[in-house]
Parts: structure tokens; sequence; C-alpha cells
């Protein structure tokens, strides 16, 4: 399974945008906005996470609970997402950083904080679900996680996707995009 591939078709989806929004009231443009953003965040915090042998641990246990999920049928997969679940999955992969990437995120799409809480406790669960499935086909450990997210991410080479996304969101160059997500489509809003 191509991770990549899997979220880029998604995120131009119309129809699984359309759906998306539905659930919290927003248009396909500004559900697109929140995922451009929120999964690259999510992706980030993920690699801070699993940076430590007790992150990376914690990180792999959860994944085994979604390696069956099936993320490649998205409409099946909408219908039945927990978003309780997901949001208690943003309290930990975000920490105390949940609340400030959302405010930012709602900034950034228009919308306001609960539907992006919404949004991304949607969102949350399908990236698991997709680095789930991408663990057991790779029959991953803890150590080999924090590799395919830094390959994910780019680290492991300045070409790749995240590492793009990365350099864009991290403006003031601390390693970190979670609290420089709210700044990637200022330029664009304005338009």
């Amino acid at each position: 399974m191509d991770i990549m591939k899997l979220i880029n078709d998604q995120l131009n989806n119309q129809d699984t945008l359309k759906k998306l929004g539905q659930t919290v009231g927003a248009d396909p443009s500004q559900v697109q906005k929140v995922a451009e953003l929120g999964l690259p965040a999510l992706l980030q915090a993920l690699g801070n996470n699993a940076g430590s042998t007790a992150g990376a641990k914690a990180l792999s246990d959860a994944l085994d609970q979604h390696k069956d999920d099936d993320v490649n049928d998205i409409d099946g997969y909408l219908k039945k997402v927990n978003t309780n679940d997901g949001a208690k999955m943003l309290k930990h992969i975000l920490g105390s950083n949940k609340d400030s990437v959302q405010s930012k995120l709602a900034q950034q799409s228009g919308l306001d904080t609960s539907q992006v809480s919404g949004l991304m406790s949607q969102l949350a669960p399908f990236l698991l679900g997709a680095l789930g499935q991408k663990k057991k086909e790779q029959n991953l450990d803890s150590s080999g996680i924090g590799k395919m997210l830094g390959g994910l991410m780019g680290q492991g080479g300045k070409n790749g996707l995240m590492g793009m996304v990365t350099n864009l969101l991290d403006s003031d160059k601390d390693g970190s995009i979670v609290d420089d997500v709210g700044d990637l489509l200022k330029g664009f809003m304005k338009k």
C-alpha cells in the first residue's frame, strides 16, 4: 500500500470531501484545506512521538489496533468511523498542541473549531488505519515505524512530498510544523 497515494487520492476525491463535509456542515474545499494541513501536522506529531523508545512502543501498539481497518474502502470506512475514538487519538497525538492546531486549522479553512475537531476526529483514525496496514504489510517493529514515518515526511530524502510540506509548514524552522500549521494557506485564502 502506498500511503501517500491513498491519502492524496482521498484529498482529491470530491465525493469523499463532500461526505466528510456533510458530517460537520462544511463544503468540500474547506474539508480539503483541513486535510491538506491537518494530515501533515498529524504525521509530524506522530514522528515526534516515535522519537522516543516509549513513544515508538505506544505508537506501535496503537497501529496494531488499527492494522485491519479497511481504509481502502473510504465510503464504508467513513460510515463506521468512531469519532469519539478519533478525538482521543488527536489528544494522544497532538498533546497540548491539539487546541492550537485546531484553532489554526479553523482560521485557515474558515470553519469553527468544533467543525475542525469533527473532521480531524475522522481523519486521525483514517491515518492510523493506513499506517497500521503499512506496519502489518511490512512487518515493522517500533524502530521500523519511526523510519516509515521519517520516509513519509521526506526526512529520508529532501524531495519527498512530506519533506516539501514540512519545509513549507515549518515557518519558524524549529523542526516542527505543529506550531506553524496555520500559515500554509494564508496567501491562497486571500485570493
